[in-house]
């Protein structure tokens, strides 16, 4: 300030009519003061520091402006976009990105759940990777061409971090084209080497576990985890399966009358065993007796009885010279 002050009065003005010029503020009644030679110095420097805080001002302004604008602008974008810039991935599901002009579709990183931004031209892909289950009802055919119906459960869910390849294979929907085939067919496939009975009764859990392990290989290749598989019901024609359970019924018969054969068979045994036991143990007795030993065992007897407390009556004298016990009371 203090240098402009030193300048003459016609550089002062020379300087304001440049400031107001520059920003573009035409005020002839300004104008016309700051070019007359008769106004003082500290006037000139005042209009000369007025006009330039008035353009530090406007230009001020228009940044705010411009800012204000730009930020408007930008709210009305993300109000009206926001559905398509703004994905939510929940807690049993996993996502993946189709970049439709960088790259395309991002096998390996799967979106875990949360809040996620895309671009809008993006594609997001959402996966339920929770455990499913879904129920299929087919006719097949057994090992001798007759007709069965069944009913199968299949309980599977995708692998968490190979969504990405499963889309690339089948897309969002891979049950229809590769879960339910893969069973129907492992179903077919398995069931076509077993009898109807051995299916229905015999042999189910065999049945079972064979299905279950192909069908489990199949989809464990393509990125599907299967936890089990059930066969719900299996319906053969009435004939057929009336003959079938007649036969069962005979041959739970069969067992339960061979079973009390083997159990008569297994009472004689023993019963021939403590015979002939018994026989042997009696031979030795007897051969190990003696008139002179009957005699010993006689003596001891009467006087063990001698010394009971109750009165007795004993004769001696009889057959080979034992004591008879007449009474005992």
């Amino acid at each position: 300030m203090l240098a402009l002050a030193k300048l003459p009065v016609p550089n002062l003005i020379r300087e304001a009519n440049a400031s107001i010029q520059s920003a573009n503020i035409i005020n002839p009644f300004i104008i016309s003061i700051a070019r007359s030679y008769f106004i003082p110095n500290f006037i000139a420097v005042k209009l000369l520091i007025l006009v330039q805080t008035q353009k530090t001002m406007d230009q001020l302004d228009s940044r705010k402006i411009v800012v204000a604008v730009v930020a408007i602008f930008a709210i009305i974008f993300v109000l009206a976009f926001s559905s398509s810039i703004f994905y939510t991935v929940e807690a049993t599901e996993r996502a993946v990105l189709f970049y439709k002009f960088s790259g395309g579709l991002d096998k390996d990183d799967v979106k875990t759940p949360g809040l996620h931004v895309k671009a809008p031209w993006n594609e997001v892909y959402i996966y339920e990777v929770a455990e499913t289950k879904e129920e299929e009802a087919m006719d097949v055919l057994d090992k001798n061409g007759l007709s069965i119906s069944v009913d199968v459960t299949v309980r599977f869910y995708p692998v968490h971090g190979m969504i990405g390849y499963l889309h690339e294979k089948f897309n969002t929907s891979y049950i229809e084209k590769l879960v339910k085939p893969e069973v129907r067919s492992s179903v077919r496939q398995v069931m076509g080497r077993y009898t109807a009975e051995e299916i229905y009764s015999t042999k189910r859990a065999e049945v079972e576990t064979a299905i279950k392990e192909e069908t489990g290989k199949v989809l464990l290749d393509n990125n599907i985890e299967m936890k089990a598989l059930l066969i719900r019901s299996i319906n053969l024609p009435a004939q057929i399966k009336q003959a079938i359970e007649n036969k069962l019924e005979q041959e739970q018969e069969s067992l339960a009358y061979q079973y009390r054969l083997d159990k008569e068979k297994s009472e004689a045994e023993r019963k021939r065993i403590a015979a002939e036991g018994e026989a042997k143990a009696n031979d030795i007795v007897n051969s190990s007796l003696s008139d002179k030993l009957l005699k010993m065992r006689g003596i001891e007897a009467t006087l063990e009885l001698s010394k009971s407390e109750n009165s007795k009556i004993v004769i001696i004298g009889g057959e080979g010279g034992m004591p008879l016990i007449l009474n005992d009371k």
